[in-house]
């Protein structure tokens, strides 16, 4: 007994933490914090805590309801005032909200009942098999469908009171002027604009109102509006941090999170760029953007920063405005004041949705949050499950092969985690962050659009799940033309779903909800704002058919004054076959039978060898394969199914000879960017998504130069009333070439002029 008795105790002092020893030490007992509770005593506060506190007996339940209230009064008080010590053993040892919670409360020396003690240590158990806004357990890299969801995937009850906004209230220190009350701040005039009835069954039937007028960086710029007041302004000379309505404490920190793009007297005058100034004018008069300019290499970084400044900006006044009515109301009878006064509120919690292609951009997108936050208060701000965080959307610089050569545009495309599953909800509470906070606990959601798609789910599908779309205030779409790549359907599924009444009521309070949102008027409320590399008809599409907000929309115009074919360096005559189609959706018909009638004959012969056919869509790829294998051709074929040995077999078959066709598609360059040796013709199927890649793939013909470059052809089909080939084409065309019509090599011949007047 006595060797038992010993090795029990050294097994307990083994699991002891050095808190506990040293407690232990000093008193002679543990702490009563760490009280373990026997489980050989059936005792009711113990039994089952950990699926439900709702399963304890009545007298236990009228014993520690006192001691609850008071411990989570405790903890709100003593959660903004956690000491330097602190700070840093959570950032090594915090992997959820509870351990935050056990550190402030046993410092404080606060008693704790013993019920709440257990849901803490079950509610970490479940946390750390599953995230609550993860319900696939690995941050959704489960297959749809197949994961085990719990029907509570959404809610987290033991943390709601943390960062619960209904239960909080503005910090003494912030004062009662940090919620938005000034009637010139673009929030709150935004928010309180009232619409009539009349005016929204009119949007479906007025014509679009639009206005252009060039700004000094970025271009022509075209204000619109469905409504009939249609505002537009032009951006000042200078501006500063007052003016543009910010809330603290980001007047501060923006100048030093932002000083990476400020250099020699900007730096000291203006605390934006000339380009994230004329945008975030924009931004802050909350209305839609479309920016077709943003390119990883150039300014990227530059306005990633500038909309995490809105988003932030937009949070902290909406949260704000929340906590101040909570201290209003407190202050206030029952029944004393209109109840209109404290609409502040949408029907669920999240506000802003950020939507981005990569890890790698989450990642960043809340590094910038942070430093905005914290700036240069010594003060650090509380960050929940940070580690967690920087473990799963961080990467290793050793698992990138070293040796690989690709354009700069693709090394800044394809930087550090490229995953593109991906989920996470941020809520913000004054001076604390929570990571992997519930969708429905969450002020910011980031997330990717396949993300999205297997939560929000399918027709017919049982667990699905779209209300936490139903209140969002801020859709911001990075990097658009990424998606395109990717799978453009799941953008669009995403707008069907967004600003729709839920289904539940998620524990709303109605008294609190705004009137707009209450009358399904969320979506005319809603500011979009739509980055990307390039002018597309889907990307426009998005734009003019889903942005409806109610201050007007206002997209960049600008024709580019350069095309890619002056990087083109090798010696070929570039041949632009148009074909004439008679609407926008025959073109995909009218091209596969103007190639396989026109252009595939003069190909046909053995002279004409080595023919690489360049598919920007999938579908036309496999119609294509298709017709080549019933044909009986000479081919081979690499899209971004084909496995590596395939990808390989293919290009030596091509490079020897042996296959006289190569089917190659957009989406397998756009990820690999392999260099196809052994090309002499070229045919462009269509014009390139993306215009660099047409002197990318042009240049490839210099790979096996061997004398046979006047044998050399390139051929690009395109049609005048395909609406973004003619973006395309301007983008390409800066030299004399020629234009054929009629599909024959013998057809007349048009200068340049007939083509840039498209």
């Amino acid at each position: 007994m006595g060797k038992r008795g010993s090795r029990s105790q050294s097994q307990l002092l083994g699991s002891l933490t050095k808190k506990q020893k040293k407690h232990l030490r000093d008193f002679g007992e543990e702490h009563p914090f760490y009280d373990r509770v026997s489980r050989k005593e059936a005792k009711p506060q113990t039994c089952q805590l950990s699926e439900s506190s709702d399963t304890s007996s009545s007298e236990s339940e009228a014993e520690s309801e006192p001691e609850q209230v008071s411990g989570y009064h405790r903890l709100l008080a003593t959660l903004k005032n956690v000491s330097k010590e602190e700070e840093e053993e959570e950032e090594e040892e915090e992997d959820s909200v509870m351990d935050e919670t056990e550190m402030n409360l046993e410092d404080g020396d606060s008693d704790i009942s013993e019920e709440e003690d257990m849901a803490a240590e079950s509610t970490d158990m479940q946390s750390s098999v599953a995230s609550p806004a993860d319900p696939e357990g690995k941050d959704g890299h489960g297959p749809p469908g197949t994961s085990e969801e719990s029907p509570e995937e959404f809610t987290d009850a033991k943390h709601e009171s943390l960062f619960s906004l209904e239960t909080n209230f503005l910090e003494e220190e912030s004062g009662g002027d940090s919620s938005p009350k000034a009637s010139q701040d673009p929030f709150v005039q935004h928010v309180n604009t009232k619409l009539k009835e009349k005016e929204i069954q009119a949007v479906a039937t007025n014509p679009k109102t639009t206005h252009q007028l060039k700004w000094p960086i970025l271009g022509q710029v075209v204000f619109s509006s469905k409504f009939q007041k249609l505002e537009t302004f032009k951006p000042p000379k200078d501006i500063d941090l007052k003016s543009v309505h910010l809330q603290k404490p980001l007047e501060s920190t923006w100048i030093k999170t932002n000083s990476q793009f400020l250099s020699g007297p900007q730096k000291s005058s203006s605390p934006f760029t000339p380009l994230q100034k004329e945008l975030f004018l924009i931004m802050n008069s909350y209305r839609d953007l479309f920016y077709p300019e943003r390119t990883a290499l150039k300014n990227g970084e530059e306005i990633r920063h500038v909309y995490c400044l809105h988003v932030i900006n937009h949070v902290l006044k909406a949260n704000a405005q929340v906590l101040g009515n909570n201290s209003r109301r407190r202050s206030q009878k029952l029944g004393v004041g209109d109840d209109d006064d404290f609409r502040d509120q949408g029907l669920t919690r999240p506000k802003v949705l950020i939507v981005v292609p990569f890890r790698e951009a989450a990642l960043r997108v809340v590094q910038l949050f942070i430093s905005l936050l914290e700036g240069d208060s010594k003060k650090k701000i509380i960050v929940s499950n940070k580690k967690r965080f920087n473990g799963e959307y961080g990467s290793d610089p050793e698992e990138r092969p070293p040796n690989l050569k690709r354009p700069e545009d693709y090394e800044a495309v394809f930087v550090g985690n490229i995953d593109d599953h991906f989920r996470i909800g941020v809520a913000i509470l004054q001076r604390s962050i929570r990571l992997y906070a519930p969708f429905y606990s969450s002020d910011i959601l980031i997330a990717s659009p396949l993300g999205l798609r297997t939560i929000i789910g399918g027709e017919g599908e049982k667990k699905r799940d779209f209300d936490f779309l139903s209140s969002i205030e801020l859709l911001i779409i990075d990097q658009a033309d990424i998606y395109l790549m990717q799978n453009w359907e799941h953008v669009l599924h995403l707008m069907n779903h967004m600003n729709l009444l839920p289904l539940d009521s998620h524990g709303v309070d109605f008294s609190r909800v705004r009137m707009w949102s209450l009358n399904n008027w969320s979506k005319y409320y809603r500011q979009t704002l739509l980055f990307g590399a390039l002018q597309d008809a889907q990307i426009n599409s998005v734009f003019n058919k889903y942005c409806v907000n109610v201050q007007g929309q206002v997209a960049v115009r600008s024709v580019p004054m350069t095309g890619s074919i002056s990087r083109v360096l090798v010696q070929l005559p570039h041949v632009f076959q148009r074909m004439q189609v008679e609407s926008l959706a025959s073109v995909i018909d009218a091209r596969f039978n103007f190639f396989v009638n026109k252009i595939l004959p003069q190909y046909r012969d053995a002279v004409m060898s080595h023919t690489l056919i360049y598919v920007p869509s999938y579908f036309d790829f496999v119609r294509l394969r298709n017709y080549f294998k019933k044909e009986e051709l000479n081919f081979a074929h690499i899209c971004e199914y084909t496995q590596k040995s395939g990808v390989s077999r293919a290009r030596h078959f091509f490079l020897q000879g042996e296959k006289q066709f190569l089917l190659l598609t957009e989406r397998f360059h756009f990820y690999k960017r392999y260099t196809i040796k052994g090309i002499r013709n070229l045919i462009f199927y269509e014009l390139p998504t993306y215009p660099h890649f047409y002197s990318e793939v042009c240049n490839m013909l210099r790979a096996t130069s061997r004398g046979e470059e006047a044998a050399w052809t390139c051929t690009v089909l395109y049609s005048k009333s395909c609406i973004p080939e003619k973006f395309s084409i301007d983008q390409i065309l800066v030299q004399p070439v020629f234009e054929r019509t009629g599909g024959a090599r013998g057809g007349s011949e048009k200068s340049i002029e007939g083509i840039l007047n498209l």
